[in-house]
């Protein structure tokens, strides 16, 4: 069942599943009635593509279907920006699942942060489980399993409206799920100003047996000179003091080396990457969303970073954290730094799950 996410050795292999997708001419999955919405053009002629309009705190359930099933991959693209005032809308909206009826998500994420697009702007990203495509095409091919039921839902933050929300789950039915089964979480979570010597957590009070399967990082640098010197650590089962893995670097730990960076004209340039476990999609001291005739266009450095252990998943029985420092490097040598980190930590777990940390407020999650 789970064979053929990831590789194409178990496409031969005849699954006993049945396929369905749901999007909003099909809200429902039913099996023989997609796109029967009619349009100008007649009967079952593109008549209902997408949610005509969230309005603002409203929340939308995009999908909602009967178990058992796994989710093979999630579609979605909606507008950046409905007004000047309003450019923010990729963390204003807030992305949810839930599992087998629970009342606390196993997912919550602002939308854009979920497909490894932070700072409320989207840009290409190549990996295996989640792609980003021209323009603002997100997807997702993370195997979410459900053995009673699945519900996903988009909250509308914004003040204004969010206009054409279009989205397509695609899923299969199947008789059961194996005993072994984790089920699917992501959590984003923000630290505006780190503290110094205390490092950033990414992930913590998870109790239970699973593994970490990614993280994505959108980080606005504060201070000058090299940021990435900070290690990021996994204490496993019980790990107080030390944790069980201990990486050498932040630039190390999202696959690259040496800062990313090569000598150009006299210059230290760092270079953006996409693969498809480790990347580095995105950089920018440019705010482009709007313009205004009385400030300039220049920002905080920004940078996108994105981690997927699939092929080397964190596995944990009891308990798991994870987290980072923040120390730079310099002309100086090392020393502790203080930025503005954002994370999304991406796990399988057993349920019940802990519930998350309340979700900072629209205007905090805001980039600077």
């Amino acid at each position: 069942m789970f064979a053929s996410i990831m590789g194409m050795e178990g496409l031969p292999l005849i699954q006993n599943a049945r396929s369905r997708a749901i999007n909003a001419e099909n809200p429902n999955g039913e099996k023989g009635k997609g796109g029967m919405a009619a349009s100008i053009l007649g009967p079952s002629r593109k008549g209902s593509p997408c949610i005509p309009s969230i309005a603002p705190g409203e929340t939308k359930v995009l999908a909602e279907m009967e178990g058992p099933g796994i989710i093979r991959h999630i579609w979605i693209t909606v507008t950046d920006k409905t007004s000047e005032q309003n450019c923010f809308v990729l963390r204003d909206l807030v992305l949810r699942m839930y599992w087998d009826d629970e009342e606390n998500p196993s997912v919550e994420s602002p939308l854009g942060d979920f497909f490894c697009c932070g700072f409320a702007k989207a840009y290409p990203v190549n990996s295996m489980p989640v792609a980003v495509n021209p323009t603002r095409g997100f997807n997702c091919y993370f195997p979410m399993p459900f053995g009673k039921k699945a519900k996903i839902t988009i909250e509308n933050q914004n003040t204004e409206a969010v206009p054409s929300f279009f989205y397509q789950v695609d899923y299969c039915l199947c008789d059961g799920l194996p005993e072994n089964t984790g089920y699917f979480h992501a959590q984003w979570r923000r630290q505006r100003v780190t503290e110094k010597q205390k490092d950033y957590v990414i992930l913590d009070g998870v109790k239970g047996a699973g593994q970490y399967v990614g993280t994505f990082m959108a980080l606005t640098t504060l201070e000058r000179y090299w940021w990435g010197e900070g290690e990021v650590k996994f204490y496993l089962d019980g790990d107080q003091d030390y944790p069980t893995i201990c990486g050498t670097g932040t630039e190390d730990y999202f696959g690259g080396a040496w800062s990313f960076a090569t000598q150009e004209g006299g210059k230290t340039v760092e270079h953006t990457y996409c693969t498809p476990f480790l990347g580095y999609p995105f950089y920018s001291a440019q705010d482009d969303s709007v313009h205004n005739d009385y400030h300039m266009e220049d920002c905080p450095p920004m940078r996108g970073l994105y981690r997927f252990h699939i092929p080397d998943p964190v596995y944990f029985q009891e308990n798991i954290k994870v987290t980072m420092q923040q120390i730079g490097s310099c002309h100086r040598g090392i020393y502790e730094r203080q930025d503005d980190v954002a994370t999304v930590a991406y796990w399988y777990q057993r349920e019940p799950h802990q519930a998350f940390e309340k979700l900072m407020g629209r205007e905090e999650r805001w980039p600077r």
